[in-house]
């Protein structure tokens, strides 16, 4: 989908620079449209697989460790863990990160537990701040 999404950029891009071309204003103004909107969305594409690259090599850090939370909570026939039993074991991840709020550990356990529990927006944001803490003191 990356590469397809990368496609569709450049093509657009492309349509924009042959838009400039013809020196018709308004096929101008579209032009720069046309290579604007690809830009953000190149831009979007890149911090998305950054942060997917980034997010797997601290779960395959702690996954080395063996401190990787366990996968024992029954699931969906679609495979998503029932988000009440997922709730239980919330709050045990979250006194982690308060008890030890500069742990990029504790904060991805936490994102894992907030994505099991399907909240996704807390689950980007806790691997987020996992991330930031891992680049700033690795070990």
């Amino acid at each position: 989908m990356a590469a397809l999404l990368a496609l569709y950029l450049w093509a657009a891009a492309y349509q924009g620079v042959v838009m400039i071309s013809t020196g018709v204003p308004v096929a101008i103004v579209m032009g720069v449209a046309l290579i604007v909107l690809p830009v953000v969305g190149a831009w979007a594409l890149w911090r998305e697989i950054a942060f997917g690259i980034s997010s797997t090599k601290l779960v395959n850090i702690l996954k080395s460790e063996g401190s990787l939370p366990g996968d024992d909570l029954p699931h969906r026939p679609s495979g998503r863990p029932i988000r009440s039993d997922a709730d239980k074991e919330f709050p045990e991840y979250a006194a982690a990160v308060d008890a030890e709020p500069a742990s990029w550990r504790a904060w991805c356990r936490l994102g894992l537990a907030y994505d099991a529990s399907g909240d996704r927006k807390r689950a980007r944001a806790a691997i987020r701040t996992a991330i930031a803490l891992h680049k700033s003191n690795p070990v």
